[in-house]
């Protein structure tokens, strides 16, 4: 009783303040990141390049498994160490440094501590070939230095998968919808079906498999990818970045971040 007492006293006094006096006062919303994703399409070209190499890669019998030190669940596809010095992927190996060090200068220019330049280069590639049922429970990467980064994109999506976007606002897992089969999902803290009326953010997010999407994100953040059912292959291209400091007599190169 007493706090209600209290309650309606502070609205009374609320109520007494000037809307004009409120309106003057300037007011600030701190935003307060805890993650940035990168999230850009691959030329068409290079969609072409790449999945030719896998093609070929493929149908070799010297092929070589990364099932060992993968987590995926992928019984009826494979996963595949790629040779990323091909030339077949010479535009694809470009393009993603290229997007690395940008990571890193937006992160640097956000209000975070960058200790000098970093130089950006490929420690690994491979290829997820996921078919019905194929799934990756949660996990994350590492790479050879301790800033490091990861990319993911997709060169084939089976036809089922994102019949509704994950940005879309019909979007929904509820009444057993499908919308999510087949989609990646980050998690960055811990989440529950009160968050909205406890004001909390979202702190994973569900993305949507398109073919020529490509994200880059920090090789911290744990990921999982749903399964899909029905024909078709979901085709993905990774990558691992390591981000090492540049030695000052080095000659700076594209990839180098400032």
């Amino acid at each position: 009783m007493k706090t209600c007492l209290q309650s309606m006293q502070l609205l009374k006094l609320l109520k007494r303040i000037p809307r004009k006096f409120m309106q003057e006062q300037e007011v600030k919303i701190l935003s307060l990141p805890a993650l940035y994703i990168m999230e850009t399409t691959m030329p068409e070209s290079m969609i072409d390049s790449v999945n030719d190499y896998m093609d070929e890669y493929r149908e070799k019998e010297e092929r070589e498994s990364l099932a060992p030190t993968l987590v995926g669940q992928i019984n009826k596809g494979e996963q595949l160490l790629l040779d990323h010095t091909d030339e077949r992927l010479a535009e694809y190996n470009h393009f993603i440094c290229n997007l690395g060090a940008e990571y890193i200068n937006h992160f640097g220019s956000s209000g975070n501590t960058v200790k000098g330049p970093k130089q950006v280069e490929i420690d690994q590639t491979w290829s997820v070939h996921s078919y019905d049922g194929d799934y990756n429970p949660l996990h994350d990467h590492g790479t050879k230095t301790t800033m490091g980064l990861s990319s993911a994109a997709w060169t084939k999506v089976p036809e089922q998968i994102g019949v509704v976007n994950a940005g879309s606002p019909t979007f929904s897992l509820y009444n057993e919808s499908g919308y999510s089969d087949g989609c990646i999902v980050f998690q960055y803290g811990q989440t529950s079906t009160l968050d909205s009326e406890r004001l909390k953010p979202a702190q994973s997010i569900v993305m949507t498999p398109e073919v020529g999407k490509l994200m880059v994100f920090p090789s911290w953040l744990q990921h999982m990818v749903y399964p899909f059912k029905g024909e078709g292959e979901r085709r993905t291209i990774a990558s691992n970045l390591n981000c090492w400091d540049v030695v000052p007599e080095d000659k700076p190169t594209p990839e180098e971040v400032q």
